[in-house]
């Protein structure tokens, strides 16, 4: 199923920060400008899953990327992922590193969203503030099955609200990712860790 895999990459807080939804959207006045950056996410992995059989793997990465590279602020996700030794790396080093990390989330979403059964996005309206940051709390619907609670941390770059981290169960993305990269980077330096990146993403492209 579609959906196997998500758990692992995906991480959630919402039992842990005890967030409550809500069924109906907020008018288009009254909307937290974060909320516009989710909406297009959803709605895109919505009309790849749709067309997923057609687009196959690879197609479903090249329809993504563009989605993700707009959402997500990729080169903050990449810092925290390297984790300690982000710092030793060249600037070069920290280029490629992005690049490899902005792969391997992209082909996780290819890879995970790759069908569709009548599913649909749900946003709370009530976005919650953390510091510097909001919390985004969307649930995916899922006819005769549970829903599935993605949510997403968000700081603004450049005036635009953008994810830094995913939630799903009680472990963020970031921090995961982090745990496996960490031995990479201590041992092998920047090449063997976007080498590492790299082929993980491979594999999802499969």
């Amino acid at each position: 199923m579609w959906i196997r895999a998500i758990a692992r990459p995906l991480a959630l807080v919402a039992a842990s920060l005890g967030l409550l939804f809500a069924a109906c959207p907020a008018s288009a006045q009254d909307q937290d400008p974060a909320i516009a950056t989710i909406d297009s996410l959803d709605k895109a992995l919505l009309d790849t899953m749709k067309a997923a059989q057609d687009l196959g793997v690879k197609g479903r990465y090249d329809k993504l990327k563009p989605v993700v590279q707009r959402s997500f602020n990729l080169p903050v996700m990449t810092r925290f992922a390297v984790g300690a030794k982000w710092k030793d790396f060249s600037d070069a080093d920290h280029d490629t590193l992005a690049d490899a990390f902005t792969r391997l989330t992209v082909a996780n979403y290819a890879h995970n969203f790759s069908g569709y059964g009548g599913e649909h996005f749900e946003i709370n309206p009530n976005v919650q503030t953390r510091g510097l940051d909001k919390i985004v709390q969307t649930k995916l619907i899922r006819p005769n099955d549970t829903p599935v609670a993605l949510n997403y941390r968000m700081r603004q770059d450049g005036g635009v609200w953008k994810v830094i981290d995913v939630y799903y169960g009680n472990i963020s993305q970031l921090s995961i990712r982090r745990a496996d990269l960490t031995a990479a980077a201590m041992t092998g330096g920047a090449k063997a860790l976007a080498k590492n990146m790299n082929g993980q993403a491979d594999k999802l492209l499969r």
